[in-house]
């Protein structure tokens, strides 16, 4: 595998920018002198330190339900040799194929009410004893909520990283490597847009540092660069300018379908949630993560979306359906920190409590104008344009990068051996501390 490759796999998962910088010295041999030691500057630091991070190169990858099928080939008896258990509805249509030993219903699995009686038992021809058939309709009954819940976790997984790259997910192998230096640029970038988030007040880093510049500089300065595969990373003017007019229609429609599907999920997290609108501040037991997610994935679409509307000279169409961003909640030890520092809730959080809620705008149940927003940004002091309201919003100047730091839910430190430590402690999470890795009593972490 050689490192365009290794770039390629790259996309699917969370290696820190020095790192991927090592690989692009490896992928482009023909790199300037200034080139080189700018992006060399940067690849020095990924053996920093131990030469190694605690902080895991992916994101969680969802376990899948092997455990689950070889119980049920034993139970069953069924040989299910075509099954793949990482994919739930091939573990449902095993699930199906068992259950008919039992006239087991894939849409009806409830322990108490769904099953036979021994009337419905004989009618059926099942010639098992109440204690068999109650095993087999339990280890079905799991199946199917494994399936469910490997479903969800594909999902999460698949929005998480639209949230962090965009539609860079979409973009195979081929043509990936057909194009190192916008393949170099990409894989960067997106590990830049790829950090964590760390426990601070401020927002996050640019991603367009020293070296995407390098890269893209690279991109600009010859003829046959893919423009058409770098929007699907970094959907800016800059970018955007240089697409055909089909394949600028072609991206609109594409993020403008990515919009409409993830606010369908916000809906549905919304209902299911009891979020204040107003402070957006959660507590202990809501299903932060998830909605966080969502939210990333909804603003990056939106994002995407504008920038095509702007560069088409398209956003008068939505001058009357026009829907806001998305406010990711707070932790309220967080927001109380906030409060301690002297501040208080974002500025963006007051415009999005006045608005309507954007999945509902999109659907046509609530109407919002673009003048409601930007009247809502003036009513509390924020700029509709450059905080991405009502256009593309802008990164300022180019950052320095700065060495990725070692996190423990959020917050630096700097030995990775100990962050570790720390990390299996559950120090920083709020959970309660794991003696027997810290010793002494349990403490509240």
């Amino acid at each position: 595998m050689d490192a365009l490759d290794r770039l390629y796999r790259s996309l699917d998962a969370r290696p820190r920018p020095e790192e991927v910088a090592v690989l692009v010295l490896e992928a482009l041999p023909n790199l300037t002198r200034p080139e080189r030691a700018v992006i060399g500057d940067v690849a020095a630091h990924a053996s920093r330190r131990f030469g190694f991070s605690g902080m895991s190169a992916d994101y969680a990858r969802p376990v899948g339900a092997a455990r689950q099928v070889a119980a049920a080939r034993s139970l069953f008896g069924v040989d299910g040799a075509d099954v793949d258990p990482d994919d739930p509805i091939s573990v449902l249509e095993f699930a199906a194929l068992a259950g008919a030993e039992i006239d087991w219903d894939p849409a009806r699995t409830d322990f108490l009410t769904d099953r036979h009686n021994r009337d419905a038992r004989a009618a059926a021809g099942i010639e098992l004893s109440k204690r068999q058939y109650n095993k087999r309709f339990r280890m079905l009954r799991r199946m199917s909520a494994k399936a469910g819940r490997l479903e969800h976790a594909r999902r999460m997984r698949r929005v998480t990283l639209f949230a962090a790259a965009g539609l860079t997910g979409t973009i195979d192998r081929d043509r990936f490597r057909a194009d190192p230096d916008a393949a170099c640029f990409i894989a960067y970038y997106t590990a830049r847009r790829k950090l964590r988030r760390e426990f601070a007040l401020s927002g996050r880093e640019n991603p367009f540092d020293q070296v995407a510049e390098v890269l893209f500089g690279r991109c600009t300065a010859r003829e046959g660069t893919d423009w058409a595969m770098i929007s699907l990373t970094c959907p800016s003017r800059e970018v955007l300018d240089r697409l055909r007019p089909d394949q600028l229609g072609e991206l609109l429609g594409r993020w403008s379908a990515a919009t409409r599907s993830v606010a369908l999920m916000l809906a549905e997290q919304w209902d299911s949630s009891e979020i204040d609108k107003a402070t957006m501040v959660v507590r202990r037991g809501t299903d932060s993560s998830s909605w966080n997610a969502l939210a990333g994935a909804f603003n990056a679409a939106r994002g995407g979306w504008i920038a095509c509307l702007h560069a088409a000279g398209l956003t008068p169409l939505l001058e009357d359906a026009w829907p806001g961003k998305v406010m990711r909640v707070m932790a309220a030890d967080l927001a109380a920190w906030h409060r301690q520092s002297g501040g208080g809730l974002h500025p963006d959080t007051s415009v999005w409590a006045r608005l309507p809620l954007p999945w509902q705008v999109l659907d046509g149940t609530a109407t919002c104008t673009r003048a409601d927003v930007e009247a809502a940004c003036h009513e509390h002091r924020v700029d509709p344009a450059r905080s991405g309201w009502t256009a593309p919003r802008q990164h300022g100047g180019v950052a320095r990068f700065r060495p990725t730091p070692e996190l423990v839910h959020g917050v630096a430190v700097s030995d990775p051996l100990w962050a570790m430590v720390l990390r299996r402690a559950h120090v920083f999470s709020g959970k309660l501390l794991r003696t027997e890795v810290l010793g002494g009593q349990d403490l509240p972490g």
